[in-house]
C-alpha cells in the first residue's frame, strides 16, 4: 500500500486525487492532508480518509479545526505544510497548492527523499534550477500531473533524449481564442472563467484565458525535460483531446490522447511505472473526430510572449513574472483591475526587475516577494 500526502487536498486536483484513491481501495493510504482554510471540507476528508496529520495554512481556520477534529494532529502555516510534506512514512507527496507557496514544502520533501507528483506549476517556474538540482542530488522521482506534461512524459518514456527534436505543447486557446485584445480587455471575471473544455480552479482558469498558463507550462517543460526554449512549440488545439506531443529526429510524432479528465494523469503519476484499470470515461473517436490546430497568437495574448522571454533570459526573471501574475490575477478576480491590465502589470514589473543569474531558492523567493510588492504598488497607484 502506497502512503501519500496531499498538499491542496480541497482544491480541484486534490479532490480528484482522492477520487483516484477511492477508485483503488487498498492501493493507497493517505497519511497527510493540507489546504488553505476550508475547515468543513477538511473535516469531511478527515472522516473519510483518516489521515494522521492535517494542515490548514490559515491559523484561525486551523484552530477552529482543532476543536472539531478528533484523533488527528492539526498544524498550520508554512511550517505545517512542510510537516505534511515530510511525514516519516510517506513515499510520495502530491503538490497541488496554488502559487509560489508550493516551493518551500516541495523542496523540503525532496530533501527528505520523498517522491513528488507535481501539479503546482509555480514551483518549477520560480525555482526550477535549484529544485531540479536537488531532485538529481537526492535521486527522487518528480512526476508531472498536468495533462500536458504527463502526456510529454508518457511520449518520452523509454526514448533516448538525444533523439528528441522538439516537444509540442497543446493549448485550448481559452475563452477568447480568435479575438483581439481590445475586444476582451474589459471582460468580467465570469467571462474569463468560462473555459471551453476544462473545469479547473479560478486562478488556473484565468491563466488559461490569458495563455499565461501555457507560458508557465513552457517553463516547466524546460526544467522537467532539460530543453532549450527553441525545442518547445505551442500549438492551439481547441478540442483539448491531444494533450501534447513529441517530435523525434526522424520526423515521427508521438501524441498522448484522452478525455478531459484530470484523474487519468493523476492516476498515472500515483501508479508509475505501472498502469491500473479504472472506470473513468473513455474517448469515443466517432463522437470526437474533429481535431484542428492553429498557431498561438502572441500579440493579443502577450503573457505567452513574456514567459518565453523569461525562459530565455533565465535567472530570477521567471520568479518575478510568476509572482506578478499571481497578484494581478487575484486582483482581477477581486475586481480591482481590468482584465487587460493583467499583462500590462506583468510587463512593468519585468522591465524593472533586477535579474539574478544562477539563483538559489532563497534568491527565487526574494525575487517573488519584491515582485509582489511592486505589483501591489502599481495596482494601488492605478486605483487612486
Amino acid at each position: 500500500m502506497k502512503k501519500i500526502s496531499i498538499l491542496g487536498s480541497t482544491g480541484s486536483i486534490g479532490t480528484q486525487t482522492l477520487d483516484v484513491v477511492k477508485q483503488h481501495s487498498g492501493k493507497f493510504q493517505v497519511l497527510g492532508l493540507a489546504a488553505f482554510n476550508e475547515t468543513e471540507k477538511m473535516l469531511e476528508q478527515i472522516k473519510e480518509f483518516k489521515p494522521e496529520k492535517v494542515c490548514l495554512f490559515e491559523e484561525k481556520a486551523a484552530q477552529e479545526l482543532k476543536k472539531k477534529a478528533k484523533g488527528v494532529e492539526v498544524v498550520s502555516g508554512m511550517q505545517g505544510l512542510k510537516e505534511i510534506a515530510t511525514i516519516e512514512n510517506i513515499e510520495q507527496v502530491i503538490v497541488s497548492v496554488v502559487g509560489a507557496i508550493g516551493i518551500e514544502p516541495t523542496l523540503e520533501a525532496i530533501k527528505k527523499g520523498k517522491n513528488i507528483a507535481l501539479a503546482n506549476k509555480e514551483t518549477l517556474v520560480s525555482a526550477g534550477e535549484p529544485i531540479i538540482k536537488e531532485v538529481k542530488k537526492k535521486g527522487i522521482t518528480l512526476m508531472p500531473i498536468d495533462s500536458e506534461h504527463s502526456a510529454i512524459f508518457q511520449c518520452l518514456n523509454g526514448e533516448e533524449r538525444e533523439k528528441v527534436s522538439k516537444v509540442i505543447i497543446t493549448c485550448s486557446g481559452g475563452p477568447f481564442r480568435g479575438k483581439k485584445l481590445e475586444d476582451f480587455y474589459n471582460s468580467t471575471p465570469e467571462q474569463a472563467l468560462g473555459h471551453p473544455t476544462w473545469s479547473m480552479g479560478a486562478k488556473i482558469t484565468i491563466d488559461s484565458s490569458t495563455l499565461m498558463n501555457k507560458g508557465l507550462e513552457v517553463l516547466e517543460a524546460k526544467w522537467l525535460y532539460d530543453l532549450n526554449l527553441e525545442e518547445i512549440e505551442i500549438v492551439v488545439h481547441p478540442q483539448s483531446l491531444i494533450h501534447s506531443m513529441v517530435e523525434f529526429v526522424d520526423g515521427s510524432i508521438m501524441a498522448q490522447i484522452g478525455t478531459h479528465d484530470m484523474r487519468t494523469p493523476i492516476q498515472y503519476a500515483l501508479t508509475y511505472p505501472n498502469r491500473l484499470s479504472n472506470e473513468f470515461p473513455r474517448l469515443n473517436f466517432f463522437e470526437n473526430n474533429n481535431f484542428t490546430f492553429e498557431k498561438p497568437d502572441f500579440e493579443n495574448f502577450p503573457c505567452l510572449k513574456y514567459a518565453f522571454e523569461a525562459g530565455k533570459k533565465g535567472g530570477t526573471l521567471a520568479s518575478a513574472m510568476n509572482a506578478t501574475n499571481e497578484i494581478a490575477v487575484f486582483s482581477f478576480l477581486d475586481k480591482k483591475i481590468k482584465y487587460g491590465e493583467i499583462p500590462e502589470i506583468i510587463r512593468k514589473v519585468m522591465e524593472e526587475h533586477k535579474n539574478k543569474m544562477n539563483p538559489s531558492v532563497e534568491d527565487a523567493l526574494n525575487a517573488d516577494k519584491k515582485a509582489r510588492d511592486k505589483a501591489r504598488e502599481i495596482i494601488q497607484n492605478q486605483s487612486k
